[in-house]
């Protein structure tokens, strides 16, 4: 009997991308064949083998004049006509939605079929590609306790099923928040993501310049940094009296957050939620130009449930910054209960439970154990 097969659809950012992945890899122990339905941008993260991956060239971005509204139009009944094929091809059972816009042709896709279409919401406030098709979703998995921009004939859907990590991060669970001393070495973490590296770049050396030389010589800095401003960096941190790591990119970013005793950081879903996961606490700064002000949103709920700290940009000068990192270095018990509270907010079982849903919705019960 061939397996049942599941679709997963997002693109645009790993925000997408890596829950997906994480629930395929579910699915996939379950039994279930999987299909990752993406755009151009999606394609480029890596694949699992065992997922056949279709990229859809039609395009649903939307745009503000006539024309680009047309042009997004266009590209969205083109994209659902790509998917269709696919999707009636491989005996689809249900389509799971990440968001970004190359999710919303296999939704419409889906929906014209007659499948069941599952829709995952990452962050606080419901994304614009989710919006367009939660009206036509069978059910809707959020990842905050609380989110906006839901109307109320939809909130009948919406089952909390947490955010799905990468299996990396899943592991730093089972280990302790680092020791911390009032003479120890301080780890500390700075990621700025795809949208933000620069800000910090000038932010955080401001910041950490004016700390006391005591301290700064205890840190260990890891930064995400934009490569034409790494030596620049590199030479000011020697200056300064500061272990720095710079990259654009790290590869081993799991083993750098399991080691940091706190992040600096935006506050997209996953950097939120993987703080959860590994009990480590940020100080988030809200990427200010995010959509719909979600960056916000997210960080406000990791705050009030305690595992961190909010600083919007607009205020977050070198001074600001500095005295609040002063303030949580110099109060290990401070940090210590944050990491708690961080590891507290995590649902370590969030692809398990989304697989659960997904699999419930499908009617492949048979397949859940």
């Amino acid at each position: 009997m061939t397996a049942p097969m599941i679709a997963v659809a997002g693109g645009g950012s790993g925000g997408h991308i890596f829950p997906a992945q994480a629930l395929a890899q579910v699915l996939l122990a379950r039994g279930c064949r999987v299909m990752m339905m993406t755009d151009r941008r999606g394609q480029g993260f890596p694949a699992l083998p065992e997922v056949e991956v279709v990229r859809l060239s039609g395009s649903a971005v939307l745009g503000r004049s006539p024309l680009q509204k047309l042009s997004a139009l266009l590209g969205l009944l083109r994209g659902t006509w790509q998917a269709r094929g696919p999707l009636k091809r491989h005996k689809v059972r249900a389509v799971v939605g990440f968001g970004g816009f190359a999710s919303v042709p296999p939704g419409m896709a889906a929906r014209s079929l007659g499948l069941p279409l599952i829709l995952h919401e990452q962050n606080a406030v419901l994304g614009r590609a989710n919006r367009l098709l939660a009206s036509r979703a069978t059910a809707l998995a959020t990842a905050f306790p609380q989110m906006r921009g839901l109307s109320q004939s939809d909130r009948g859907k919406v089952v909390r099923v947490g955010n799905p990590v990468r299996p990396a991060i899943a592991a730093l669970r089972q280990e302790r928040y680092p020791a911390l001393d009032a003479e120890g070495r301080i780890s500390l973490l700075v990621t700025g993501g795809s949208q933000g590296a620069k800000a910090f770049d000038s932010l955080v050396p401001a910041a950490i310049s004016l700390l006391p030389e005591a301290l700064r010589r205890r840190l260990d800095l890891v930064q995400q940094v934009r490569g034409a401003d790494r030596d620049v960096l590199a030479a000011r941190y020697e200056d300064l009296g500061v272990s720095a790591s710079l990259a654009p990119f790290f590869e081993d970013l799991p083993r750098h957050l399991g080691a940091a005793h706190l992040l600096i950081g935006r506050s997209g879903a996953s950097t939120v939620f993987e703080c959860a996961m590994a009990g480590r606490p940020g100080v988030l700064i809200p990427y200010p130009y995010a959509t719909d002000d979600h960056q916000q949103a997210n960080a406000a709920a990791f705050a009030a449930a305690g595992g961190g700290w909010v600083l919007p940009e607009a205020g977050a000068d070198a001074e600001v910054l500095s005295q609040e990192l002063q303030r949580l270095f110099q109060s290990p018990a401070l940090l210590q209960s944050a990491a708690e509270k961080a590891r507290a907010f995590a649902m370590p079982d969030a692809a398990e439970q989304l697989a659960d849903l997904t699999l419930k919705t499908a009617g492949l019960a048979e397949a859940q154990s």
